[in-house]
C-alpha cells in the first residue's frame, strides 16, 4: 500500500491518496479542494484513480468531490447516508468559510459499518464511527495496519461535537469500542494535523486514553473546524 497526503483548503485538511502498489490503482480520500494538484500528482506517480472515498460530509473533506468526479468519471463512495444533510449544506458552509466554489453531490454509494472495499489487490474495511457527524466512517487496511480516520481522532485530541447532530458520548464510544480493538500498532492519518498510532493515543490522549476514560469524560473545546 502507498500513501501521500495533500493539505487542502485554508483549513489544511489531510486529503489522503492511497493506492495498491501491485496494480497502481488509487483512491482519493476526502478531496476538499486542490483537485488539479492532486490529479497531477497521481499522474506523476503513474497511478490510476479508481474511486473517491468520503469519510464525512463537511465541506473541507467533501467540497471538491463533485469536481473530481466530473474530471475523472470515477465513483464517489461514502460516507454513511446519515451525513447526506451535511453534503447538502456544503454550498452554504462554503459561503461561511470563504470557499464559494465547493459543491454538494450525490454519492454513487453510501457505506455501512462492516462494508469492505477493494482497491486493486488491497482490502479496506469500513467502520461507522458516529459522533463528530452521524454518518462518519473510517477506512481501515488491516494488512497494512493503517487507517484514515477523518475527524474522529487526532494526535492528542478528538473531533468536535458541537455541530448539529453531533454526539460526544457516541464519539467516545466509537473511538474506544471500534477503533482501539483494531490494535495499538495501527498508524492513522487524521483529517487535520500529524499522524499517530492508536497505541500512542491510548497512552497519552487527554480525552480518550485508557487513563482518561477511567475518569468522568471531558469535552473537547469547540475550537477550529474539525
Amino acid at each position: 500500500m502507498g500513501v501521500f497526503i495533500t493539505p487542502v483548503t485554508p483549513l489544511q485538511q489531510n486529503c489522503t491518496t492511497v493506492w495498491c502498489t501491485k496494480t497502481n490503482k488509487a483512491a482519493v480520500i476526502d478531496p476538499g479542494g486542490s483537485v488539479d494538484a492532486i490529479l497531477s500528482e497521481i499522474t506523476r506517480r503513474g497511478l490510476t484513480l479508481d474511486a473517491i472515498w468520503i469519510t464525512h460530509g463537511h465541506l473541507d473533506h467533501a467540497g471538491a468531490a463533485a469536481e473530481m468526479q466530473e474530471k475523472t468519471g470515477v465513483d464517489i463512495i461514502g460516507p454513511h447516508v446519515e451525513d447526506q444533510f451535511w453534503i447538502d449544506l456544503i454550498p452554504t458552509q462554503g459561503q461561511k468559510y470563504g470557499l464559494p466554489d465547493v459543491r454538494s453531490f450525490t454519492p454513487t454509494r453510501f457505506l455501512n459499518d462492516g462494508d469492505v472495499l477493494t482497491l486493486g489487490e488491497t482490502t479496506w474495511e469500513v467502520v461507522h464511527c458516529p459522533g463528530h457527524t452521524p454518518g462518519h466512517v473510517v477506512f481501515f487496511n488491516r494488512e497494512a495496519r493503517f487507517a484514515q480516520v477523518g475527524d474522529v481522532l487526532f494526535q492528542g485530541s478528538i473531533g468536535r461535537t458541537d455541530f448539529p447532530r453531533s454526539d460526544h458520548g457516541a464519539l467516545l464510544h466509537a473511538i474506544t469500542q471500534k477503533l482501539w480493538p483494531l490494535g495499538d500498532d495501527v498508524t492513522f492519518v487524521p483529517g487535520h494535523g500529524p499522524h499517530s498510532t492508536f497505541g500512542a493515543e491510548r497512552r497519552t490522549n487527554p480525552y480518550v486514553s485508557d487513563q482518561a476514560m477511567s475518569r468522568a469524560p471531558i469535552a473537547r473545546p469547540a475550537t477550529g473546524p474539525s
